[in-house]
């Protein structure tokens, strides 16, 4: 999905705000986003004692600093190095400290010297936030049921939007679950569900079948379901379904 792909690249000058404005964090935390629902955007932490974000905008497909000046960039037909050309100077216009495109991590595509960011399909883009504003509130709606805490966000480097929170009921098990993008375990955006034990993943071989997706034990340990279809009640279910097969 050509429009993924640009979003994803787009979504790491966000990553790498985080990088060049806040304190590292052991668990990358400082380069994950928030989705607004509202806005149809992606958003950093904020970056300084004045709320500062750097966004991305679905729609408009544009970054857009959320800041004391109104200040955006559309993307269509820029390179890298001119995205972070204007990144630079914005930056040191909002009073920001310097910024820099560098990550850590790789991905599975690149941006070379002749690369240019282009919108070329809106359909995709509106596929795009319907799944994300699904996995939102799917997700949000699953914690509040269950009274679980945990943040909702998009880690830029897997882009998958994901929630991690230990369980309430003294077993010492958490649960990471989320909504991924097509990869080579499931070729279409899917919600997904892990168990732990500390650090290690609990296995999977000797659960009850589901409603609704499937269990997976080799290499993920964890139950899947593609989205196609599904409601926000409907993958509520899911979650909470596999939930208890974690519980018993």
């Amino acid at each position: 999905m050509e429009m993924l792909q640009q979003l994803h690249l787009a979504a790491q000058y966000l990553a790498t705000a985080g990088i060049s404005f806040l304190e590292k964090k052991a668990d990358d935390s400082h380069t994950n986003l928030g989705f607004s629902v509202n806005k149809a955007r992606l958003e950093t932490w904020p970056l300084d004692s004045a709320g500062t974000q750097l966004c991305l905008n679905y729609r408009e497909f544009a970054l857009e600093w959320s800041s004391k000046e109104a200040l955006s960039l559309d993307l269509r037909g820029k390179g890298h190095e001119e995205v972070v050309t204007w990144l630079k100077r914005t930056a040191e216009q909002l009073g920001l400290p310097p910024y820099h495109f560098d990550l850590h991590y790789s991905l599975p595509y690149s941006m070379d010297e002749n690369f240019k960011f282009e919108f070329s399909n809106a359909d995709q883009v509106e596929h795009l936030i319907q799944s994300r504003t699904l996995a939102q509130r799917a997700l949000a709606s699953f914690l509040e049921k269950e009274e679980l805490v945990s943040e909702i966000r998009i880690w830029p480097h897997h882009f998958d939007t994901g929630a991690f929170t230990a369980l309430n009921d003294g077993s010492g098990k958490s649960i990471g679950l989320g909504m991924a993008i097509p990869d080579t375990l499931v070729d279409t955006f899917y919600l997904y569900i892990s168990g732990y034990r500390g650090n290690e993943a609990l296995r999977t071989w000797a659960f009850k079948s589901l409603a609704r997706g499937k269990w997976v034990n080799d290499g993920f340990k964890g139950a899947v379901l593609p989205i196609s279809g599904l409601t926000t009640e409907i993958a509520v279910q899911f979650f909470q379904e596999a939930l208890e097969r974690y519980k018993n």
